[in-house]
């Protein structure tokens, strides 16, 4: 074990093979979003598959409601391992772990009482919790990703991720077939399990933490209240907002119509942009090692090059995926929803506006999040909150009077949201490549 650490030690100095594999990684990720709606809509009857669609809002609200807690470990840990400043005591990560698994009980908590209460029906009570757990479990994924790569282990966790990425797959396709559909998910929520020890055994050798240390919480939360709050207020409201901004359609659309049409058709948008999101977060992921280094070490030319590399190639893979989107879009929406989602090509359009408007947005966030430029992106984020839960209620008159549909009302100004905000987003973008010779300080302007 040991050895393949090493050796993806060595590899990973090449920036190259380092994106190529969290991209094939993330492309895992998507097909195995893409594959739980193929399988789901088929096992499931159409009115258990809405209530399935609300679960999996919920466990992506779960997964955010970390609060940023995790990029604020990683922005304290990185910055020590690359210049020296600051300090990181390994008992915080222990404290942010179990905070975080308290987090996805508490959520299973609350899908059992409303399941026994009846507010979600349904007659597969086992199944919905438990894929609930599978999906929650990105939250504490997601901390052993961002720690692994503070202390440049990014390929190894990318190494173990795929194991539980391709096992996902492939146990959800066996659930068409002899495999009855909760034993793979059971499956699936072990191998996570697996993965994750596997990681934090990782971290656990290379700070040099002893087994105790995992079981102690003490230090650990005192380090979190003396040093994470002053930044978990700019991350919580980001978070939230970021949640509230890809989340709240699929409850304002539930809200406001009984036509399962507009819900599909966002259920296909939020896969798209989650895909379009995470294929920019791995891009963003190779570059932010070069990225941190020159940022903290005020080396502005460096900083300007991770920017304007990162862009370029998110723009080019929104290029690509708006292409495959016109050519295949229709064909791939017949088939992943059954046959129930009928994709008109001017809705393809205004999704391809929205996806560029979008990869904006992500560069922009992504890269200040891992500088630990918070309370930068504040305003722009509520600002797409509040389009975002705007976007069904100003749909309807243009519904009403303009005798548009309701999905293409919605989408168009979902699209414009996007649109906007991605200007904002770049703008932000020139400023932070403006740095010249000047560190970038976590809180403040470049």
């Amino acid at each position: 074990m040991a050895g393949l650490i090493a050796l993806a030690g060595r590899l990973e100095r090449h920036s190259g093979l380092l994106g190529l594999v969290k991209l094939g990684n993330v492309a895992l990720a998507m097909l195995w979003g893409f594959v739980v709606t193929f399988v789901f809509v088929r096992i499931l009857p159409l009115e258990e598959f809405r209530g399935f669609l609300l679960l999996v809002a919920f466990a992506n609200f779960t997964v955010s409601a970390e609060l940023g807690l995790s990029a604020i470990a990683y922005a304290r840990l990185r910055r020590l391992r690359v210049s020296g400043e600051g300090a990181f005591d390994p008992a915080e990560l222990v404290a942010l772990l179990w905070i975080l698994a308290g987090l996805v009980a508490f959520g299973a908590m609350l899908i059992g009482g409303a399941i026994a209460t009846g507010w979600l029906k349904t007659d597969y009570p086992a199944l919905f919790i438990t894929f609930y757990l599978v999906a929650a479990f990105n939250l504490l994924t997601l901390l052993a990703r961002r720690a692994l790569a503070a202390v440049d282990h990014n390929l190894w966790w990318e190494a173990l991720d795929s194991i539980r990425r391709v096992s996902g797959l492939a146990l959800l396709l066996a659930a068409l077939g002899p495999l009855p559909i909760l034993a793979s998910v059971l499956i699936q929520l072990v191998v996570a399990l697996g993965v994750l020890c596997a990681g934090l055994a990782t971290f656990h050798a290379t700070l040099a933490m002893q087994r105790r240390d995992w079981i102690v919480l003490g230090p650990g939360l005192a380090a979190v209240r003396a040093h994470y709050l002053s930044d978990f207020g700019r991350t919580g409201v980001l978070t939230l907002c970021d949640v509230g901004a890809y989340n709240a359609p699929y409850f304002t659309i539930v809200a406001v119509t009984p036509d399962p049409r507009p819900l599909l058709l966002f259920d296909l948008v939020f896969k798209l942009s989650r895909s379009l999101s995470a294929v920019i977060r791995a891009l963003a992921e190779t570059v932010l090692p070069g990225l941190t280094r020159a940022a903290y070490q005020g080396d502005g030319a460096g900083v300007r090059r991770a920017v304007l590399r990162c862009l370029g190639w998110s723009l080019g893979a929104t290029m690509a995926g708006g292409a495959a989107l016109l050519i295949a879009g229709k064909l791939v929406a017949h088939i992943i929803f059954d046959g129930n989602l009928d994709l008109q090509y001017s809705e393809i359009a205004m999704m391809i506006a929205l996806l560029f408007g979008l990869s904006l947005i992500c560069v922009s966030v992504y890269l200040q999040w891992g500088l630990g430029r918070f309370g930068a992106l504040l305003r722009p984020s509520m600002l797409l909150l509040l389009g975002s839960v705007l976007a069904v209620p100003l749909a309807m008159p243009m519904h009403e009077s303009l005798g548009w549909t309701l999905s293409a009302g919605f989408l168009a100004l979902y699209a414009a949201v996007h649109g906007s905000l991605g200007l904002v987003h770049g703008r932000m973008l020139m400023h932070l490549t403006g740095a010249r010779g000047t560190k970038v300080q976590a809180r403040g302007s470049v």
